[in-house]
């Protein structure tokens, strides 16, 4: 299973680093606040979408298979992009096409998110979350780098587009690969089992999204470290686009691109480090604290690593930002992920995920939309960090506060 999400998402990394490099880095494109918010909502918008549709597919359909064709369906989609884009058809057909790549991909996250609990101990959940999620992150950063290096080597030989094209066609045999991977799993290795399997049609995804708003109910400490965990990414969202704009217009010169692209890398890599320290911090801060007081305390340190922004916008702080955002939140996911999965038998495990991953990133979608609205083109921006901030702050102190995110059962 980490061998199919870590190849995988190295190549998200490869993928995303060509279409921000087309889309927000192209030295015949400006970029704004709007743009980049547009860019994180066709991105995120197939993962709401297919959502409902999602939990009812892994509850009914061997997840192997399932995840099997998807990276199959992305990496065949995305040979279709590069060909738009050699052909410089770069408008609704290529959006559809980047549409659908993001939809699949959602199904094989999901899958494999489900599947965890089910190769291992619920003792080693929070650990298993921490090293397949938080690697996955690296990994994803990582590819972005290879892509830079990658991109800045084709580009001594053609132009921009053509580079971002040559980048995609690699990455459709990245994810070639991760179907090969997915091969050597067993058909019901990872879910579900055989007297697990859920009858009935289809189209009950919408119904059966309900019945994971229904179990959610019942268990209120989940639905708050679902509800506290998608505030904080639409928060961190919002970081990013503020990181993005001032790198590309603020922090070097907005007419060299590729060095904008580059400061952005190195910012994104220095949130990999936070990624990678704050899951390895979750299961030793578990241990002393809880779970649940654990995650509050985690949001609540948040909330200052955003307020050296309200300070000043500069490298040095936006990459400390960047550290303390990533590093908090992270252990906030993998802990949550945890909580979630020790909640849920799998009968129902794919459509409570379903619901996490469409409430998660309605909420990034939605942090975007709020900062095209607030930043200026420069982003250079106080008020942005400052109202984050607050956000992280009131869901520690009001949404988890103790007497309703309950501390029982924090081994």
């Amino acid at each position: 299973m980490l061998r199919i999400r870590w190849s995988g998402q190295i190549t998200d990394g490869i993928f995303q680093s060509a279409l921000a490099s087309f889309i927000l880095f192209s030295p015949e494109r400006q970029a704004s606040a709007v743009n980049a918010a547009v860019a994180f909502a066709v991105v995120l918008l197939p993962y709401s979408v297919v959502g409902p549709f999602v939990g009812t597919l892994l509850d009914r359909f061997s997840r192997q298979r399932a995840i099997f064709f998807a990276n199959l369906t992305r990496s065949l989609t995305l040979v279709v992009i590069a060909l738009l884009i050699f052909n410089e058809r770069t408008g609704l057909e290529i959006t559809v096409f980047v549409l659908v790549a993001f939809g699949v991909n959602r199904l094989i996250l999901a899958g494999l998110s489900a599947g965890i609990p089910l190769m291992t101990t619920p003792k080693e959940l929070i650990s298993a979350n921490a090293l397949a999620v938080t690697g996955g992150s690296v990994w994803v950063v990582l590819g972005g780098g290879i892509g830079l290096g990658i991109r800045q080597l084709l580009d001594l030989s053609g132009s921009a587009d053509n580079a971002d094209a040559v980048l995609i066609l690699a990455a459709s045999l990245g994810y070639l690969i991760a179907a090969l991977l997915t091969s050597l799993l067993g058909k019901t290795e990872i879910g579900p089992r055989p007297h697990e399997i859920v009858k009935g049609s289809f189209t009950q995804g919408l119904i059966e999204m309900r019945e994971g708003f229904q179990f959610l109910q019942v268990h209120a400490d989940a639905a708050r470290g679902i509800a506290a965990t998608a505030i904080h990414r639409g928060g961190l969202t919002a970081l990013t686009l503020t990181a993005l704009l001032l790198e590309r217009n603020t922090f070097n010169d907005p007419a060299d691109s590729e060095a904008g692209l580059t400061g952005l890398s190195v910012t994104l890599s220095i949130a990999a480090t936070g990624f990678v320290i704050g899951a390895l911090a979750a299961p030793y801060g578990v241990r002393k604290v809880g779970r649940h007081r654990w995650i509050r305390l985690s949001i609540f340190a948040a909330s200052f690593g955003s307020l050296l922004l309200v300070i000043d916008r500069t490298p040095i702080l936006l990459g400390a930002t960047a550290f303390f955002a990533a590093m908090c939140g992270q252990s906030v996911k993998v802990t949550n992920d945890a909580l979630v999965q020790s909640k849920i038998d799998d009968y129902f495990r794919g459509r409570v995920f379903s619901v996490y991953d469409v409430v998660v990133n309605s909420a990034i979608v939605t942090g975007a939309l709020f900062a095209a609205w607030i930043l200026p083109i420069s982003g250079d921006s106080w008020l942005l960090p400052l109202i984050v901030s607050i956000s992280w702050v009131l869901v520690a102190t009001v949404l988890l506060r103790p007497e309703k995110f309950f501390l029982k059962d924090d081994a």
